[in-house]
C-alpha cells in the first residue's frame, strides 16, 4: 500500500487510460474530459501535494474540460453533419435493383442495400425483375425510381 501512496501517479495513469479506452466506444466525449483531469493529476502528482488536492485538481480539471474543451471537440467532429442527410432523403440518388417487376402505372419492389421498398416509376413500359433502377424521389415511404 506504500507504494501506491509513493507512486499516485499510476494510478491518475491508469485512470487516464481508463477513460480514453471508454471513450472508444462512447463517443460523446464525457469520458475524454474525465481521462484530461486525471492526466493534470499525473502532474499534480509529482508535487508534494496530499492525495485529496489531487482528487480536487482531478475534479476541478474536469470539469473545466467539459465545458471548455468539449464544445470544441464536438465542433471539430461534427465540423460537416449539417448537410448529412438521413431517413428517406438519404436513399434518393442511390441505385438498386428490381425485386418485382414494377408495372406501368403500378407498383413494384425495388432491392436498395438488402432493403426492400414498394416503387413506383413515371417509366410507359415495365421494368422487370433485376434491372437496375435509380432512386428520384419519394411520396410517404414510395420511392420513386428510373431506370439506371
Amino acid at each position: 500500500m506504500e507504494f501506491f501512496v509513493e507512486n499516485l501517479w499510476m494510478l491518475w495513469t491508469l485512470v487516464a487510460m481508463v477513460c480514453f479506452v471508454m471513450e472508444m466506444v462512447s463517443g460523446d466525449f464525457y469520458i475524454t474530459c474525465f481521462g484530461i483531469g486525471a492526466l493534470v493529476s499525473v502532474i499534480v502528482s509529482f508535487l508534494p501535494l496530499p492525495f485529496w488536492v489531487q482528487t480536487v485538481v482531478f475534479a476541478c480539471a474536469s470539469i473545466a474540460s467539459i465545458f471548455l474543451l468539449r464544445p470544441i471537440l464536438l465542433d471539430v467532429i461534427n465540423k460537416n453533419r449539417d448537410h448529412r442527410e438521413s431517413n428517406m432523403d438519404a436513399v434518393i440518388g442511390r441505385l438498386g435493383y428490381v425485386s418485382e417487376t414494377i408495372l406501368a402505372g403500378r407498383h413494384g419492389r425495388v432491392s436498395i442495400d438488402g432493403d426492400d421498398w414498394k416503387a413506383v416509376s413515371d417509366d410507359v413500359a415495365d421494368i422487370e425483375a433485376g434491372q437496375r433502377v435509380r432512386v428520384v424521389a419519394h411520396e410517404s415511404i414510395i420511392l420513386k425510381v428510373e431506370r439506371a
